[in-house]
């Protein structure tokens, strides 16, 4: 029989163990200190762009396209290419709202149920059978 030489471990989650949240490995650390070094960042690209689809569109007149709905098509597309464009930077300027703990009276947790009124019951009947359920 082959014996195993090596210690328990006790094995779980530890206390500070593991990488912290939110923190950069060292690879995007570089990519994020060469692209601050150069300047501009995809960020503000994606902004000057969002912003100059979006001035076009208010820009667009009916005289180079001949008539009202060519030119309200135009602007159209415009707009939705500045939406497009503003919806992938959003995430890098807004953050995301965190989730909502929903709790009871007193941090309890939230209690739901069904009651069910037999129609032979009178409406003060119902509310005193409410009432005790509560």
């Amino acid at each position: 029989m082959i014996e195993n030489n090596q210690k328990k471990s006790k094995g779980g989650k530890r206390q500070g163990a593991g990488r912290k949240t939110g923190s950069l490995t060292k690879r995007t650390r570089q990519i994020a200190e060469a692209v601050a070094t150069q300047g501009i960042t995809p960020l503000e690209v994606m902004m000057k762009v969002m912003h100059q689809l979006y001035e076009e569109a208010g820009n667009v007149q009916e005289e180079g396209f001949g008539d009202r709905a060519s030119a309200n098509e135009a602007r159209i597309k415009l707009l939705n290419l500045a939406a497009t464009v503003g919806r992938h930077a959003a995430p890098y300027v807004h953050p995301r709202l965190s989730a909502i703990e929903h709790t009871g009276k007193d941090g309890a947790p939230l209690q739901s149920g069904v009651l069910v009124v037999p129609s032979a019951m009178s409406i003060d009947e119902w509310e005193q059978a409410a009432q005790a359920k509560h």
